[in-house]
């Protein structure tokens, strides 16, 4: 009987993690996470999952850790997906950001180099590098212009994915992912907030859970969000995860786009989400500076033809399907919880 392939996934309880897990197991993998060590054992993302994958724990910010997981399981594939992944968050924590989101990149692919140097090794890159850029569509070959600290890491561990590959032969390659959602997407995400927002107002939820300030993400029937206008190319997180482990299976590593090439605002989300419970956004929703960036990034869309044509991936749902799905997913969920 012929052994399965091993993947090492790190950030394994994060939106892309979980579904990438799963994706695995259906592909017959064995699985490994990397966790974070807590007190807290809820971890509702992969709690379906526990038994099926194996667990260590650890972070980026433990190079032996890391590399005694690597030595010890001798996995196929290395999926980099851990990080400090709110952008918003980067600008009160620019330090830890660096130290995860890009040295942490460092230590995980020298871990590889060290325990495991023929594994395949992806690295979760970011449309945030591509920062303030005057393009309107962005491609493999479009410049990084990061403009908060979070696209600045990840223009470093695009890069340093890049080096290694470059000058020790590694299959290392880096998935320049525009944003992409889910029901898994943590709370501080503004598509997340809006979908939880509108099933705590669908369902007069007294006590909603909080917002990053620490406050009710509602307040008497009020979603309170950042700059409505900002405009993203927003994809389906459970398809973009086929994406990564499809680059992994090519000959030879190189980087791709993954996007879908569409543009909608945040008023367009906030629009269709209340729309599918038939409230009417403007009733509920309201700007306050607190929620907008320091600076914001170009609206842009993310060219996949690269991914379409090398690997044959294309993004199937559509914008208004994956509003709609993550509104229903938080319906369910609240109901459910009683």
């Amino acid at each position: 009987m012929r052994k399965p392939k091993v993947a090492f996934i790190t950030g394994i309880t994060g939106q892309d993690g979980s579904y990438l897990a799963e994706f695995l197991l259906k592909k017959g993998y064995k699985v490994v996470g990397l966790v974070r060590r807590t007190t807290s054992i809820r971890r509702a993302n992969i709690s379906h999952l526990l038994g099926k994958v194996a667990i260590e724990f650890g972070d980026l910010l433990d190079f032996h850790t890391i590399e005694a997981v690597i030595r010890k399981y001798q996995p196929d594939e290395v999926y980099n997906l851990a990080a400090q992944s709110v952008p918003a968050d980067s600008w009160s924590h620019p330090i830890y950001t660096g130290e995860i989101t890009a040295l942490g990149v460092t230590r995980t692919l020298e871990a590889v180099r060290s325990a495991k140097p023929d594994a395949k090794f992806y690295q979760g890159s970011s449309r945030e590098v591509f920062g303030g850029a005057k393009h309107r569509v962005c491609n493999e070959e479009t410049p990084f212009l990061a403009n908060n600290p979070y696209g600045v890491a990840k223009v470093y561990g695009h890069l340093i994915t890049r080096t290694y590959r470059e000058s020790y032969d590694m299959f290392a390659c880096g998935g320049i992912l525009f944003n992409h959602e889910s029901p898994r997407r943590g709370l501080h995400f503004v598509t997340r907030k809006i979908s939880m927002g509108v099933a705590c107002i669908k369902l007069g939820i007294k006590s909603p859970p909080l917002n990053e300030t620490g406050e009710p993400l509602v307040k008497e029937g009020k979603l309170t969000l950042g700059n409505l206008d900002a405009k993203r190319d927003w994809g389906y997180a459970k398809e973009y995860v086929e994406a990564m482990w499809l680059m992994l299976q090519k000959k030879q590593p190189t980087d791709y786009v993954i996007a879908t090439n569409t543009l909608y605002s945040v008023r367009d989300f906030c629009k269709i989400a209340f729309g599918h419970v038939n409230l009417h956004w403007k009733d509920h929703v309201e700007s306050h500076e607190k929620f907008k960036r320091p600076t914001e990034i170009t609206a842009s869309r993310g060219d996949y033809a690269k991914a379409k044509k090398e690997l044959g991936w294309k993004p199937r749902i559509s914008f208004k399907e994956l509003v709609e799905l993550m509104v229903a997913a938080d319906l369910k969920r609240l109901s459910s919880s009683g």
